[in-house]
C-alpha cells in the first residue's frame, strides 16, 4: 500500500510540475505577443503621427506632395518649409525648394516662386532639375495679356511695366541656350517670341505716345529703338511710320524719306497715312 501511494504520489508530482511548465510556457507566449503587439501599436503612434514636426522624412515628404496634387497649395508650402527646416539635406529637400517655387507660382505669387527657384539655382547649378527651376522662374516672370476683355480694359502686355517681361525672356534664352534638348525648351522658345513681340509693341506704343503730344524727337527715339533691338517684329511697320512722320514734323525731310525707302523695301507697299496705334479696337 505504501508503495502504491509513493508511486501515486511521484506521478502526480511530475504531472503537476509539467502543467506548470506547459502553463509558464502558454504565460510567456502570451506576453511576448501582447508585448511585440503593444510594441507595434506604439511604434505606429510616433512614427505615424499627424505632427509635422515628428514625422519621418519620407511621411512628411509625402504628405507635401499630396497636399501639392490636390492643389493645395498654401498646404504644401507650409509642409515643404517643415520639411527643409527639419531636414535641410538630402534629396526631399532639393525637391521642396522646386515644389516650393511651383506653389508659389500657381497662387500668384510671384517674387516669392522667383526667391526658391533663385535659390535652387544658386545651391545646386548642375542639378538635373535645375533646367525645371529656370522654367518656373521664366512662368513666375511671364505675364500674359488679359485676354479677350483685354481691348475694353485698353490695356495688354505691351503697356505695362516691362522689366518682368525681360527677365522672363532672359531666363528662357538661359534655359534654351544651357539645356536646348530639356523638355521645357519648345514651350520656353514660343514663350520668348510672344515676350519679343510684346517688347516691341511696348516701345512701339510710347513712341506712338510721344508722337500725339508732339514730341517727336523722343517719338523718333523709342521708334528706332524697337526697331534695332527687335527687328523682325510685325509692330516695327508702325514704328517705321512714326520714324517718318515724326522727321517730317520736325522738317528732316531727307531722314523721312529714307525711312519710307526702307519701309517700301521691307512691305512691298509705300507707308498708309498716319493712323493711330493698329493693335487697337479702340484708342
Amino acid at each position: 500500500m505504501m508503495k502504491l501511494f509513493a508511486s501515486v504520489t511521484h506521478n502526480s508530482s511530475r504531472l503537476l510540475a509539467r502543467l506548470g511548465r506547459d502553463l509558464q510556457l502558454g504565460l510567456l507566449l502570451v506576453s511576448s505577443a501582447v508585448l511585440l503587439s503593444g510594441c507595434g501599436w506604439f511604434g505606429d503612434l510616433f512614427t505615424k503621427s499627424d505632427d509635422p514636426q515628428k514625422m519621418a522624412v519620407e511621411q512628411l515628404a509625402r504628405r507635401a506632395k499630396d497636399a501639392l496634387n490636390a492643389q493645395s497649395y498654401s498646404e504644401a508650402i507650409k509642409l515643404y518649409e517643415t520639411l527643409e527646416s527639419r531636414f535641410p539635406y538630402g534629396i526631399q529637400a532639393q525637391q521642396a525648394i522646386l515644389d516650393t517655387a511651383f506653389a508659389h507660382y500657381k497662387l500668384g505669387e510671384r517674387a516669392q516662386a522667383v526667391a526658391a527657384a533663385d535659390r535652387f539655382i544658386k545651391l545646386y547649378p548642375n542639378h538635373e532639375a535645375v533646367d525645371y527651376a529656370y522654367y518656373i522662374r521664366g512662368l513666375a516672370n511671364f505675364i500674359e495679356d488679359l485676354g479677350l476683355l483685354s481691348f475694353i480694359a485698353t490695356q495688354d502686355l505691351s503697356e505695362r511695366d516691362q522689366k518682368s517681361a525681360r527677365e522672363a525672356y532672359s531666363t528662357f534664352k538661359t534655359l534654351v541656350e544651357r539645356f536646348p534638348s530639356s523638355k521645357y525648351a519648345s514651350d520656353a522658345r514660343q514663350r520668348m517670341v510672344y515676350l519679343v513681340n510684346a517688347l516691341s509693341m511696348n516701345e512701339v506704343h510710347v513712341a506712338r505716345y510721344y508722337y500725339n503730344r508732339g514730341a517727336y524727337q523722343a517719338a523718333i527715339n523709342r521708334a528706332q529703338a524697337s526697331i534695332t533691338t527687335y527687328p523682325s517684329t510685325q509692330a516695327n511697320q508702325e514704328a517705321l511710320r512714326i520714324l517718318i512722320a515724326s522727321h517730317r514734323a520736325l522738317g528732316n525731310e531727307q531722314l523721312a524719306k529714307d525711312a519710307e525707302r526702307v519701309y517700301v523695301a521691307t512691305y512691298k507697299a509705300p507707308p498708309a497715312e498716319e493712323r493711330r496705334g493698329w493693335w487697337r479696337f479702340f484708342w
